[in-house]
């Protein structure tokens, strides 16, 4: 078995490192800023250092814990676990020297630290600046810990109270060694883990089967790491798989079931009634591209190319999208936004069995403004069934009933706390009630019902989310089609306890490994208390355009990598004499899974007013 390598900064008397050398299957290597002379004339340090080097501990005078590679050999700077308690410069010292010697140190233990590795920083109350403090001090007056961290790749994974009166024979000093010690009542330690790398997407293109040709199209650059990500496939233990698996498995107790996920195109083609178009991931037709001759040779000669548009102009009346000045015209090609056309082009063919509840599923795009329940992609799952006309409200009971019972169950073996799943008559909703998920899909077509969840917690959860809708369809004079759909996403983040939709895309393994194959837990965040940095920018409107605020916030999502959380419009003017109108909005930066850093976020910052002065058009203030 492995030893555990654990290095010990800022040692004061040793008592500390000495509690630790007894550890079985560890290896300690003690150290301190000060020199041997120094630290032996004091306290009890020679006796928890012979204790130390008794034991086969390694003790390490005068290191400076912002160089910490320059003590090691490169075969002895892979350290399992660093601690250090209660760092300080100093006599009067204030937060920003402190925030300093932090960052510096955070640095230096990337340098010597395994992958896997933890940092232990301990700190007296009040000087992290987390809400774990209490009381918890003003943000510019603490030491910044997450933030300072974060420019290191540094995530904070756990944190919890630093009780010194359960560690043997510890005795606390003060700086340097000093006869006053620090206060360490209310103390917290702070346990770090290194972060995966914020994401830099190449640009990707995608390759379909699309009316029996096989044609390729670049991926819209804010979906890059969203395509093809498999969550639904047999081999899946993601939970957004579980949820439906156990979903369906209750329905089928309540009607026979048919699978008809495989024959679903990401593209669709066509018009789309009553549906907002910049809500649409546009693909278009590139008549300048041509098969390369690889693809010749691969037998691809009927390959079409595509390219992704963010913002188009407008659409003729022939459904041919007008680009931006420069571009051809195509016919118009998008992202699905829904899977409901599929179900439809089912009903109209008239490919399905009676009675029989059909399953549809897959993940869908829509571009939306930024929130934490508003998600550019999301797992949508539609079950339809066709029956006699005059049994439809039998059927939709029957449906309703299933999927009630289905998400208690799944709730019910995660969380003690209170679950309404409420149906509600689409016509008893305003407009403005409706999430975007509910609000999308009223655009689609007549919705009979909405199917909503509310949590009683004080937890994460958005109170009232509609997480499914239910529609009926008059097929002919005797069958009534009845269909609902459901956001897969939305309630395994509302079943599990997921604050935030990204979650559920992260590529950290900390995630995927709460939840073994087929089974369901409340989530515990690997990343707590994720700094936030907020950034304004105000800018002329262009005279006669009107501002197109989903665009807006797909830039942002765009140049961030989804880490702008939110925007918010804080003013908005109008010269009088010209008509000008000038917007300012306040954007916040934050992720929910990875370091995220000041210098990182002015730079997302610059490019994001760079972006939407070339794209639309702004002149920025």
């Amino acid at each position: 078995e492995a030893v555990r390598r654990v290095l010990l900064l800022g040692e004061g008397n040793f008592s500390f490192a000495a509690s630790l050398c007894g550890a079985a299957g560890t290896h300690v290597v003690a150290t301190c800023y000060e020199s041997e002379e120094e630290v032996c004339g004091r306290g009890r340090a020679a006796e928890s250092i012979r204790r130390l080097r008794e034991a086969g501990a390694e003790v390490v005078f005068s290191v400076d814990c912002t160089k910490l590679k320059d003590y090691f050999l490169p075969e002895e700077r892979e350290f399992d676990c660093i601690y250090f308690n209660f760092p300080h410069c100093g006599r009067k010292a204030g937060v920003v020297k402190n925030r300093e010697l932090l960052a510096r140190f955070f640095h230096s233990s990337a340098e010597v630290l395994t992958e896997e590795g933890e940092v232990h920083v301990a700190l007296c109350n009040g000087q992290g600046g987390t809400p774990a403090d209490q009381p918890r001090r003003e943000w510019h007056n603490s030491w910044q810990i997450v933030a300072v961290a974060a420019g290191a790749g540094f995530i904070l994974s756990n944190v919890h109270p630093f009780k010194a009166e359960t560690i043997h024979g510890y005795k606390c000093t003060g700086y340097r060694s000093q006869d006053k010690s620090f206060c360490i009542e209310g103390a917290l330690n702070h346990i770090f883990t290194r972060s995966t790398p914020l994401p830099y997407f190449k640009p990707m293109i995608c390759e379909i089967e699309l009316e029996s040709r096989k044609v390729s199209f670049q991926v819209p650059q804010i979906l890059v790491d969203k395509i093809n990500r498999g969550f639904l496939e047999l081999n899946s233990n993601h939970p957004v798989r579980t949820v439906k698996e156990k979903l369906t498995a209750e329905l089928n107790q309540a009607f026979p079931l048919q699978n008809i996920d495989c024959c679903l195109s990401l593209l669709h083609q066509g018009h789309l009634n009553d549906v907002c178009h910049s809500n649409i991931f546009w693909i278009i037709l590139s008549p300048e591209e041509s098969p390369s001759t690889e693809e010749m040779s691969n037998g691809v000669a009927n390959a079409v190319l595509f390219s992704h548009v963010d913002f188009c102009k407008d659409t003729d009346e022939n459904g041919w999208v007008n680009v931006q000045e420069g571009c051809h015209i195509s016919k118009q090609y998008y992202l699905r936004p829904s899977l409901l056309p599929y179900a439809q082009a089912i009903i109209q063919r008239g490919a399905f069995l009676p009675g029989t509840l059909h399953v549809l599923s897959g993940p869908v795009f829509r571009k939306c403004l930024i929130s934490p329940y508003s998600m550019p992609v999301f797992h949508e799952v539609v079950f339809v069934c066709a029956v006699n006309r005059g049994t439809e409200n039998s059927c939709i009971q029957m449906l309703v009933n299933s999927i009630k019972t289905s998400i208690h169950s799944l709730h019910q073996t995660l969380s003690g706390s209170k679950l309404n799943i409420n149906v509600q008559e689409a016509t008893s909703f305003e407009t403005t009630e409706l999430n975007d998920f509910a609000a999308f899909e009223s655009q689609l077509s007549e919705i009979q019902y909405f199917i909503c969840m509310e949590i009683d917690t004080s937890g994460c959860c958005e109170k009232g989310s509609c997480v499914g809708i239910i529609r009926t369809e008059l097929v002919g004079s005797e069958l009534v089609v009845v269909s609902a759909s459901l956001n897969l996403d939305l309630l395994t983040m509302l079943i599990c306890g997921i604050s935030d939709w990204r979650m559920l895309w992260t590529s950290d393994t900390r995630f995927r490994c709460q939840f073994p194959r087929g089974k369901l837990r409340l989530f515990k965040s690997f990343s707590l208390y994720p700094p936030s940095y907020v950034h304004d920018v105000s800018f002329w409107v262009p005279d006669g355009k009107q501002f197109d605020e989903v665009a807006f916030h797909t830039i942002a999502r765009q140049v961030s990598g989804e880490t702008v959380v939110s925007i918010q419009l804080i003013d908005s003017f109008q010269q009088s004499e010209t008509g000008q109108k000038s917007l300012c909005y306040r954007l916040t930066f934050q992720s929910c899974d990875k370091a995220l850093s000041r210098q990182e976020v002015a730079e997302m910052q610059l490019l994001f007013r760079k972006e939407i002065k070339q794209r639309l058009r702004v002149a920025l203030r």
